[in-house]
């Protein structure tokens, strides 16, 4: 089984997450740029986290034989603090990477006109540069909030199979396939989407432009989720080759848009800008 994971916070997670993902057949995954935890004071620590995502996580991860990329953007929830705005200003020149994948996660947080600012500039932004759209739906208001978002993405000069609507569920998934997005879900051990529900939506909604993701970021979650799923599949009756669909070929097909995907894992470094990841030895 080979699996894609289309959305993981990798920089929360260790090494030994690195191999238990590989140990279930994850081989390749997306990291979006997203909040930390605590406000960010100024655009300069956003330009480091930028630098960590295109080059010590994929250090880190070729470690372990999976493939990183990464997704970069102004995030929704700081897109409200003016101290980080200056960003959407710096976005361009790191959308050139080769590792870049997708603008993102943009969207919405608590729905406020500086939102509605970051969010067209930045699909405009993924236009100007031939790039898909990582959408983060918000957590509260989640449908208000979606039916707001694809009022945007219809404004906007980014193609609607160029956008990926994320952390759906049971309220929003019908309004995002209905709008041409792909759809986008994040399994968790207790809140969002569990692999049952998920199961249930493939059943009731098809296997076409679905992506299954964990998500896992620095609060409780779970970097294997995906595999879960995949079984969740399996034993539900769905085939081996709907599993590869969700869990390989569509992810495969949405960042392949961005003409920059690169499944082939190269030999790994032994150092990264003098650095290894081993202790207590050579």
């Amino acid at each position: 089984m080979r699996i894609f994971d289309p959305h993981i916070h990798m920089t929360s997670r260790t090494t030994d997450d690195y191999q238990a993902m590989y140990d279930a057949g994850v081989r390749a995954l997306v990291e979006p740029s997203f909040w930390l935890g605590q406000p960010r004071t100024s655009p300069a620590s956003f330009y480091d986290y930028f630098d960590a995502l295109l080059g010590w996580e994929p250090f880190r991860a070729s470690q372990y034989g999976i493939a990183h990329h990464c997704t970069l953007a102004l995030n929704p929830k700081e897109a409200n603090d003016p101290r980080c705005t200056p960003v959407l200003d710096a976005l361009p020149r790191y959308l050139l990477k080769d590792s870049v994948v997708a603008v993102g996660e943009i969207g919405y947080d608590s729905m406020t006109p500086a939102e509605d600012h970051a969010l067209a500039a930045q699909l405009q932004l993924a236009a100007d540069h031939g790039l898909p759209a990582l959408v983060h739906t918000p957590h509260r208001d989640k449908l208000a909030g979606l039916h707001r978002t694809i009022d945007v993405v219809r404004e906007s000069n980014l193609p609607p199979e160029f956008v990926l609507l994320d952390h759906l569920n049971e309220t929003t998934v019908k309004a995002a396939t209905d709008s041409g997005c792909w759809a986008g879900f994040s399994i968790y051990p207790d809140t969002k989407m569990d692999e049952d529900r998920m199961v249930t939506i493939l059943k009731n909604h098809g296997t076409e432009k679905m992506l299954v993701n964990s998500a896992a970021d620095w609060g409780k979650s779970d970097p294997l989720k995906t595999r879960k799923v995949a079984d969740a599949m399996l034993k539900a009756g769905f085939t081996e080759d709907d599993v590869d669909q969700v869990l390989w070929r569509n992810p495969v097909a949405f960042y392949g848009q961005s003409g920059r995907l690169q499944l082939d894992t190269p030999a790994p470094d032994a150092l990264h800008e003098g650095n290894s990841i081993l202790r207590g030895g050579e």
